[in-house]
Formats: structure tokens, sequence, C-alpha cells
């Protein structure tokens, strides 16, 4: 049987953050595999690939970080729960698997560059684990949408308790929960878009 899917752009117009989902649905192996595979396409600096993505199944473990998530119902209701993370030391743990597809002479330019590129910069390696966990996230929302199922990123969690119940490595950051699953309640209208003039402008900021 094939899959419906929406094309991009409707599902970029239609996407909406969903708070109440259906608890009974369950998603298939196929469709969590899926999307995952999806996910997994989301660009990354020097193609690293340094999102992270955890599956959350345990219904336990998400009564637990719904706890420490504003008792928020979405955790536990939605039929699939997923931690963005990001590894922080991905720039020196073999690079050259980054660029083992590309031609020679690329890797020769590309691989000696990313560690030196990264390393001794904390802050620019943080700031680079959250642009890769936020376009891996925001294609997971997209490819889910896609799919016919809602989403709903979440960062109203308590950061620290979330990351010793999922035993986060020292050497990575959480960036954010996203729920998944068949919506249960209409959600609430849009909210307005501000003004372009506020949010777009042309070569600079106005003096």
């Amino acid at each position: 049987m094939t899959t419906p899917t929406l094309d991009v752009l409707h599902a970029i117009e239609t996407r909406r953050s969903v708070k109440h989902f259906d608890p009974h649905h369950r998603m298939t192996e196929a469709e969590i595999q899926r999307l995952l595979e999806l996910a997994r396409l989301a660009p990354s600096s020097f193609n690293m690939q340094n999102y992270r993505f955890v599956l959350v199944r345990d219904p336990g473990l998400r009564r637990q970080i719904r706890a420490v998530a504003w008792d928020q119902v979405q955790v536990t209701e939605a039929s699939l729960l997923v931690l963005l993370c990001a590894d922080l030391n991905a720039y020196a743990k073999q690079p050259q698997r980054y660029w083992a597809h590309a031609p020679q002479a690329v890797q020769d330019i590309l691989v000696p560059a990313l560690t030196p590129f990264y390393e001794g910069k904390p802050q620019l390696i943080r700031d680079e684990a959250m642009r890769s966990s936020a376009f891996a996230g925001m294609t997971l929302m997209l490819a889910a949408r896609g799919l016919g199922y809602e989403s709903c990123p979440m960062i109203g969690f308590d950061a620290e308790a979330v990351a010793q119940l999922i035993q986060l490595p020292e050497d990575h950051a959480l960036s954010f929960m996203l729920a998944i699953g068949r919506e249960a309640a209409p959600v609430w209208p849009r909210g307005e878009r501000l003004p372009e003039g506020e949010v777009i402008f042309t070569d600079r900021f106005p003096a």
C-alpha cells in the first residue's frame, strides 16, 4: 500500500503545533523508520550529521519526562516522542567518515579543515549543535505532516532532569522535544504573522 503524502509547500502551510494527540493510535515501525530516514537527510555543517534522535518508547519513562515537562499531556499521549540532541564533539570523531563518499580532491580539502574550524571554540560548537538539531527537527516535522501526522515542538521542560532521565552523554546537548501523532482536538487559530517590515530587510538593517 502506498503511503499518502502531501507536497512540501502544503505541508509547510498546514503544519501546526498540536497539543492533543490520540493516545490510542500507534504508528507502524515502517512509518517511524520512514520519518527517521527523512530526518537524517537534514543538512549539517561539514556533513557532520551531529544531530541525535532519542525515541522515548518506554511508557514509564514518558511519564517521568511528563512530570518534569509541566505535566504537558502530549508527552504521554503522542504516538512518538523524539528528543532532539546533538553530539558536541562530532567534529573530532573520525571526521574522515563524513566525506568518505567524496572524490579524494574534495576529501583533501574538507577533512583537514573540519576539526580546526571548531576546536577550542565552545560557543561555535554549541551554536552548531542547536542549528543542526533545529534543521533535523524541522525536517522531521515536515516529514510527519507529509505522512499525515501532526507534531508539537517543545522546550517547556526541565532540561537537566530530562538529560538525566535519558542518560545524555556529557559531550552532548539537549535541544528540544518533538511529539508526533494523530490530532485528537482542533488546534487554536494560527497566530497572526508579524508585519513583513518587522522581519524582512534588504541588504542590511535600517540605521
